[in-house]
């Protein structure tokens, strides 16, 4: 199966705990005013790659606490994104996926469901410049939420995720988003 990326990284330690390999998808209908990323905005742009060359990538590094899909707007291909978050969670690695959608407008979309089953986090909601903030952890601005999917699954609503690292202390600058 193919998906339209714009690029990776093959570790990233600021889109979710851990080392990451982030995938930056192609295409992108929000547009948000001071993205940090416009140049996945054409759905057009980018290139066409297996799922499986970025599955074998996050395979390879043992180091990888998981893979976090990015955008654009992941959700704009929605089943290829499913199916690469499927094979990760099969390698015993978590999947945040990023979203311009908030999750409530996800779950009343039908393809966006598998995708939402197959990841474990979601960082839901548009970027919006005047909240944005450099404080904030793994989000750019404070509207945004980092959501625990199994646990607004058995919730029935949206449960925010608890930092397991979070003791209440500032965290230092160097980990800051």
């Amino acid at each position: 199966m193919l998906l339209r990326i714009n690029d990776w990284l093959d570790d990233s330690i600021v889109d979710g705990p851990g080392l990451r390999l982030t995938v930056f998808c192609q295409g992108c209908p929000h547009a948000c005013p001071g993205c940090h990323n416009p140049a996945t905005h054409d759905p057009q742009g980018g290139r066409l790659i297996e799922i499986e060359e970025l599955a074998e990538a996050a395979r390879r590094n043992p180091l990888l606490a998981g893979v976090t899909l990015s955008g654009g707007e992941p959700f704009a291909q929605a089943a290829a994104c499913a199916a690469l978050a499927r094979a990760i969670r099969d390698m015993g690695k978590t999947v945040w996926t990023y979203s311009g959608y908030t999750y409530e407008e996800l779950l009343r979309r039908q393809d966006a469901a598998a995708l939402l089953e197959a990841s474990d986090v979601l960082v839901d909601g548009p970027f919006i410049l005047a909240r944005r903030s450099l404080e904030l952890k793994f989000r750019g601005s404070d509207n945004q939420r980092i959501i625990d999917l199994a646990k607004s699954r058995a919730a029935g609503r949206a449960v925010l995720w608890q930092d397991p690292w979070d003791d209440g202390f500032p965290e230092p600058a160097a980990f800051r988003r």
